[in-house]
């Protein structure tokens, strides 16, 4: 019980535990260590073997204390201090004379308490302190050695500022996500025109959040608002207020929010929210406390500023089940902006955004491409024109064209082909058939999408081919005709393998697997 109190359910220890462990390990280096280190080397030896030495005249030194004789060599490169007791000899001043040897009597001195407890305390207290921050600087990234003033940078938010337009985006460079831009496109006119929505007594939602698979645009959404509006663009990710020591992550949420309110009018966004927003836990144990406090002092702080000064809060998240209901009531994120996978007509101006500084032939067909990638996201889109532009720098040509666009569909959806595979002509005839099995049946349906492409390339994916179909038209709504006519041409190639070579291969494991999951869905 007690350790669950020290520790919270991720490992991470409250941080007066460090200070508590730097001190106890000043201690002990002041205690063992430090005297050793610095006092120089020390060899006792007999008295007689000291006054041996005194009359070979090998000591220049002799310190005379009351319980022990120490006595400097008189060869420079010696650096030993010879310590031997005193015993009482009334001759040993004069042997000494007599080598001519300098001797003194030492005064026993003691130290003041004053200068003891400087010593034994103060001093290692203030390197423990040192440490300490110089400990902490590291751990929240800012390891910089800038002075002591420096130091207080620990809790500060790891926000980037973008100031006014620095973003580099605006409206123009989102493509497909126009509901998306409409619903926003009201805080921009909000921070240029405050005064038209104060005089009917309206205010503007605290928050919104940006609801979406990856890669649809969400954090570009975001920074085209602050493109537009022209105002200091706050960007975070949610991970970056979570840090080793409890209590940070919440200081981090109060410095962003005061760094906010300081230039208002702009923009905070907080990407990936899930990682701090989660639903809290409700039972005493299994809980991040860590991760609680941030979010207990989002809340806070979301409740405490002025919307009407003009800062507003953008969120992103990709699971928005997972977040906690206080930051969805009204006065927080009250205004879910859903962002989702682009239709045809999306997905073309997407490739066109895209497309637009790159290189390519007069007949390009954008629109073929679009058809072609059903369900891709922005990203996906963006990356398709990225693999055509290296592969028409790979194939010796200055300029992108049809063939380079289709290939890098192939290559986002099977990847990339293997073309020193080696395949047996027994299974290479095998694979031939089994993708003119899918072929077939899917010419032979009433409700199918027209087959496009087939080949036995094996590509990196682990295919070793695969039919491709295109719909001519996008669509929304899927009969249960067209779901059985789909699972139909799904095994047609297991089915052509039987009734042709009389045999079953694992090459219809995915298609089996495709198939049981889409029947399911229809359950």
């Amino acid at each position: 019980m007690n350790n669950q109190n020290n520790r919270n359910s991720n490992g991470r220890r409250p941080l007066y535990f460090y200070y508590i462990l730097a001190f106890v390990v000043i201690m002990l280096l002041n205690a063992y260590v430090f005297p050793t280190m610095f006092k120089p080397q020390v060899e006792n030896i007999p008295y007689s073997t000291f006054l041996q030495m005194v009359d070979e005249g090998k000591f220049s030194k002799v310190e005379i204390s009351d319980k022990r004789l120490a006595a400097t060599a008189s060869d420079t490169n010696d650096k030993k201090i010879y310590i031997t007791g005193r015993a009482e000899d009334p001759q040993l001043l004069t042997r000494l004379e007599k080598s001519k040897v300098t001797f003194s009597q030492v005064i026993p001195r003691e130290a003041s308490p004053l200068e003891s407890f400087f010593t034994n305390w103060i001093l290692p207290i203030l390197i423990f302190f040192l440490i300490g921050q110089l400990i902490m600087r590291f751990m929240a990234g800012k390891g910089g050695f800038g002075g002591i003033g420096g130091m207080g940078n620990f809790g500060k938010s790891n926000a980037k500022v973008y100031m006014q337009a620095n973003t580099g985006v605006t409206f123009a460079d989102v493509a497909g996500q126009d509901e998306a831009k409409e619903a926003l496109v009201e805080l921009v006119d909000f921070l240029h025109h405050p005064g038209k929505y104060q005089k009917i007594g309206a205010t503007m939602p605290k928050g919104a959040l940006l609801v979406g698979p990856p890669g649809t645009g969400k954090t570009l959404l975001a920074k085209a608002i602050a493109g537009e509006a022209k105002v200091p663009f706050f960007s975070i990710s949610g991970s970056e207020f979570i840090e080793m020591f409890v209590g940070m992550g919440a200081a981090r949420v109060r410095d962003l929010f005061d760094q906010a309110q300081k230039k208002a009018p702009c923009i905070v966004f907080i990407d990936e929210i899930d990682a701090i927003g989660k639903k809290r836990d409700t039972g005493a144990f299994g809980s991040n406390d860590e991760r609680e406090q941030t979010l207990n002092q989002l809340l806070s702080e979301m409740d405490g500023f002025d919307g009407s000064k003009g800062v507003i809060i953008l969120a992103a998240t990709n699971r928005p089940e997972s977040l906690d209901k206080a930051l969805l009531r009204p006065g927080r994120f009250d205004r879910r902006i859903p962002v989702e996978l682009p239709d045809l007509k999306g997905r073309e101006a997407i490739l066109k955004v895209h497309s637009k500084d790159v290189r390519m032939e007069d007949d390009i067909d954008l629109n073929a491409i679009a058809r072609a990638t059903a369900g891709a996201s922005g990203a996906e889109l963006a990356n398709i024109v990225n693999e055509a532009a290296l592969r028409a720098v790979r194939m010796g040509r200055d300029k992108v064209n049809q063939q380079d666009l289709e290939e890098s569909v192939e290559v986002i959806i099977a990847g990339y082909q293997r073309k020193g595979a080696v395949i047996a002509p027994e299974e290479k005839k095998v694979i031939a058939y089994h993708e003119i099995g899918h072929a077939l049946v899917a010419a032979l349906q009433s409700n199918s999408a027209p087959v496009h492409k087939i080949t036995i390339v094996p590509r990196t994916s682990g295919a070793l081919g695969y039919t491709m179909q295109v719909d001519k038209q996008e669509k929304v709504l899927q009969s249960k005709e067209e779901l059985f006519n789909r699972i139909v041409t799904i095994t047609g190639g297991r089915s052509a393998e039987e009734v042709v070579f009389n045999l079953v291969t694992g090459g219809a494991a995915n298609d089996i697997e495709q198939a049981t999951r889409l029947a399911r869905a229809m359950v």
